[in-house]
């Protein structure tokens, strides 16, 4: 029996690191020593779900903002100074992250200079904080990114992308473990595939796979692993038409007041049964093999991805779908050909944390999901 989440969410991690950063924090190996900023992004999420820390973004965050004549540097000494033991923990965290960032920024600026000049780190590295530090250095003094917000960038990344990513590839193999037939039918296309190209394949084999590509669609359409995002500011009154009449004053249209408050059900659009038709709650990756419903190709739904609000869409999407989703792809293509999954005796929940993620028990909500997983030839 195999523990998923974590191994998942460490390859998710490095995959992530080695091609964001041009950084390793984890050699993916038995024994490893987990990397404080590893232990440190784990972290961060359940504490910033506690109820005082939820409180301090919602409401002293805003606050501190338009608080513009006091130094930032107070405010971290109150919080390392009040007796909050929650607030201490997050500060801890970000001195983790803010130093690990400082060194993985000093290694690329490092890397990138001695580009061109020989040796064996003459290679042209093409990492994203490499290239981001490449093309900052080319800008304008107006358009450039200052320095002090380049190690941001850094756990902006790691932070997007390691969870999110690696709860949806539970999903994937949770489901897969659960329908023998769905399982054994990707495996038979991902040892074709291997047979015909006979060798790793390029991004456009991968991308080519039908039912590889359909398993991911299916399962974020179904299981977004963010069921929800909010926006903040709308810059004028608006007024939102309905393609269906509800329940308000006339029924056809709502105001929404310049500076509300936005939340966006993801799951919500992504399962209505008026666009994807009375199975839209039922697990179906044959449904991406054929055109999408009329309804849906009607509707316009203002996502990045498939007719889906999985990465959000308009000025703010998720910037990193498409590596995401090759991610995922990457994973499945590995494992499944060599490994067989299926359920074991323990029951799987999952939890919407912010991130919906699996847990074997309802009151410690610790990430976990143990899988059967046995090689086959």
């Amino acid at each position: 029996m195999v523990e998923m989440v974590s191994w998942l969410t460490r390859g998710a991690l490095e995959i992530l690191s080695e091609n964001a950063l041009g950084y390793t924090f984890d050699p993916i190996t038995e024994d490893h020593k987990e990397h404080p900023y590893v232990t440190a992004v784990k972290g961060l999420g359940p504490l910033a779900r506690k109820p005082s820390i939820s409180f301090a973004r919602m409401v002293i965050l805003p606050l501190m903002e338009k608080v513009k004549f006091i130094p930032r540097k107070f405010f971290r000494l109150a919080g390392d100074i009040l007796p909050w033991e929650a607030m201490h923990d997050i500060c801890a965290i970000v001195d983790v992250m803010t130093k690990t960032s400082h060194d993985v920024l000093i290694q690329t600026k490092r890397k990138v200079a001695l580009e061109g000049k020989g040796g064996p780190e003459d290679t042209k590295v093409k990492d994203l904080i490499s290239i981001l530090i490449r093309e900052n250095a080319k800008a304008s003094e107006e358009d450039r990114l200052p320095d002090n917000e380049v190690p941001g960038q850094i756990s902006t990344f790691v932070f997007a992308g390691m969870d999110t990513t690696s709860n949806a590839l539970c999903r994937v193999f949770w489901i897969l473990a659960n329908d023998q037939l769905a399982q054994g039918r990707l495996r038979a296309e991902i040892r074709e595939a291997k047979v015909r190209w006979n060798a790793e394949p390029s991004y456009d084999q991968l991308a080519s796979l039908p039912y590889l590509d359909a398993v991911c669609r299916e399962t974020m359409r179904l299981y977004a692993p963010a069921t929800a995002v909010t926006r903040e500011g709308v810059p004028y009154d608006a007024i939102l038409p309905f393609s269906k009449p509800i329940k308000t004053a006339d029924g056809k249209e709502t105001c929404v007041p310049k500076g509300s408050f936005i939340m966006v059900p993801i799951g919500a659009c992504n399962t209505t049964k008026d666009l994807w038709g009375p199975d839209a709650h039922e697990w179906k990756p044959d449904r991406w093999l054929s055109p999408v419903p009329d309804a849906v190709a009607a509707a316009r739904i203002p996502g990045v991805y498939s007719h889906l609000m999985t990465f959000i869409g308009g000025g703010r999407p998720c910037i990193g779908f498409k590596f995401s989703e090759m991610e995922m792809k990457v994973i499945i293509f590995v494992l499944l050909d060599l490994f067989h999954f299926a359920p074991s005796k323990k029951e799987i929940y999952w939890n919407n944390l912010g991130i919906v993620v699996p847990s074997t028990s309802r009151e410690t909500l610790h990430p976990e999901m143990p899988l059967v997983v046995s090689r086959v030839l």
